[in-house]
């Protein structure tokens, strides 16, 4: 199956989508899912991006509320996972994970799918230590704290994921980057490219604790983040001869390595694409209902020594009793329906002092799973099990065939001072950033990056896009110090993991300086 690996979104559905019609009509190939790790953003209106964390005066409705509303269908079917710029009133509907749109599917707070048998796990949003022991207590309309505490991780979902560390899956998303990761890969590179990560990576403070105890115990094959606004690759050895290919992607910018294609998996057959629930996890989310808590203070997941549970890794018992809730078929069902009005441009920039964020609603998806699982929506429990949203009347869509075939002990000894990860640039970032040379960043095979071009036709017809790409060559030094990781694991070149593993000799030259909890 090829995948198209995406880092930071920011919105940029169409560039995205354009970039990958690109990459299947230059190279004849046919992308299958596309993966988002995070600031995805899938504002629907201007309420949806009055909950989105940054500056009024730098938020942008992008383009996805045009695949909400039907005005366009997403191409490929697309994943992601939160970061730390979302609407996340919605997402916070689909704790769980759910539809955001056609086509697009949103993994929830964490959590696990399996497509045409890829097993792919996902963990939204990024570490802060003051929230982490929290439950997810915070729903619209949010002051200036729990705007940002919102997308905080939180310990019983990074609990959940480490209990598939009998039965790994994948490929494992996250935002931020396991902290320590640097370790395993060309460091120095690194800092060459981000001068201001130097600190942070000789004192091991840059990326996320969790994520890294997630990395360690399960072990995923792949693991894929974003959030640093770099490209960077690792192999992670483990005990036993597993390894972790580790791979963070770059937002979507001109001269920027933000997209990856690569194979992972049998190759589809007549396009047909099946995403399911995953049985582990559906067991794991089952037998761990009882841990989850919408109060702003700590709760402790169980950890040995505690006189109860604290081993969820499913039995054979557990794993039989939710496929009969199922009734044995697991195929995610396309329930996706318009809860709210989408946005319709006017041609003037939109006065967002005006607009009032939304009140907290239940999802219907949401809903539909906790009942067939038997366990609890968390915004139900915020609001009250009755309160949905009456005032618009859902319209479902109608998918055409192509569519439709488709415990811790460490928990009490975290440090509770958040990370200063001193790449956490604006969204507004200047899209010129050059090399320390003046020169853009070169890039390589299956790593693309459109130039800033006139806005693509609203047409179903993408083969008549014409987006203008920029694709220098690759410009190394005479004496390369580039690493590939692919020739060290003697991988096949099928896999094309010489492609996914190939570190830039210097990259971008970036020059973002630090930034508040509100930056990207």
């Amino acid at each position: 199956m090829k995948i198209a690996i995406q880092g930071c979104t920011h919105g940029e559905l169409e560039k995205i989508y354009d970039t990958i019609q690109h990459i299947e009509d230059e190279q004849g190939i046919k992308v299958d899912l596309l993966i988002s790790c995070g600031d995805f953003q899938s504002t629907r209106n201007l309420s949806d991006l009055k909950c989105m964390a940054c500056p009024d005066k730098y938020k942008d409705m992008c383009t996805f509320y045009k695949y909400y509303s039907g005005e366009a269908i997403a191409p490929v079917l697309t994943l992601f996972i939160g970061g730390n710029h979302e609407a996340s009133n919605y997402l916070q509907e689909l704790a769980y994970g759910g539809w955001v749109a056609p086509n697009i599917y949103y993994l929830g707070y964490a959590g696990v799918v399996n497509i045409n048998g890829i097993r792919i796990a996902g963990l939204s949003g990024i570490f802060k230590g003051f929230d982490y022991l929290h439950g997810h207590h915070e729903k619209p309309p949010y002051d200036d704290n729990s705007m940002r505490s919102c997308y905080h991780i939180r310990n019983i979902d990074v609990f959940r994921l480490k209990q598939l560390s009998s039965n790994p899956p994948d490929i494992m998303l996250s935002h931020d980057w396991p902290r320590g990761v640097t370790k395993y890969g060309n460091a120095e590179q690194l800092i060459r490219f981000k001068k201001h990560f130097k600190d942070e990576i000789e004192q091991d403070k840059l990326g996320s604790s969790p994520t890294w105890e997630i990395l360690e115990t399960v072990k995923p094959a792949f693991w894929f983040a974003a959030h640093l606004h770099c490209k960077f690759a690792a192999l992670v050895e483990h005990e036993g001869g597993r390894r972790t290919k580790f791979l963070a992607l770059d937002k979507c910018l001109p001269g920027r390595r933000f997209l990856q294609v690569l194979d992972i998996g049998p190759p589809v057959q007549n396009d047909d694409i099946s995403i399911q629930y995953d049985a582990d996890w559906l067991a794991i989310l089952k037998s761990t209902n009882h841990l989850i808590s919408v109060e702003k203070k700590p709760r402790y997941t169980p950890g040995p020594g505690c006189g109860e549970r604290y081993d969820f890794t499913p039995t054979p018992g557990e794993l039989e009793n939710v496929k009969k809730m199922f009734d044995g078929c697991l195929d995610i069902p396309y329930n996706f329906a318009q809860s709210v009005l989408a946005y319709k441009p006017n041609g003037q920039r939109p006065k967002l002092s005006m607009v009032h964020q939304p009140h907290a609603t239940v999802n219907s998806q949401t809903t539909q799973f906790c009942q067939k699982l038997g366990i609890q929506d968390p915004m139900a429990l915020l609001v009250g099990a009755h309160n949905t949203n009456t005032n618009f009347p859902n319209r479902t869509f109608s998918l055409t065939n192509k569519l439709a075939n488709y415990i811790n002990e460490k928990e009490t000894n975290i440090s509770l001072n958040s990370t200063l990860n001193p790449d956490e640039i604006s969204i507004h970032e200047e899209a010129n950033s050059e090399d320390e040379d003046g020169k853009n960043s070169a890039l390589e095979d299956n790593v693309f990056s459109p130039e800033k071009s006139k806005k693509a036709p609203d047409s179903g017809d993408r083969k008549s896009m014409q987006v203008p790409l920029s694709l220098p060559a690759p410009q190394l030094d005479e004496e390369s110090d580039e690493v590939d990781l692919a020739s060290i694991l003697n991988t096949k070149p099928s896999s094309q993991a010489s492609d996914l593993f190939f570190i830039d000799k210097e990259g971008g030259g970036d020059k973002d300086p630090p930034c508040e909890d509100n930056a990207a």
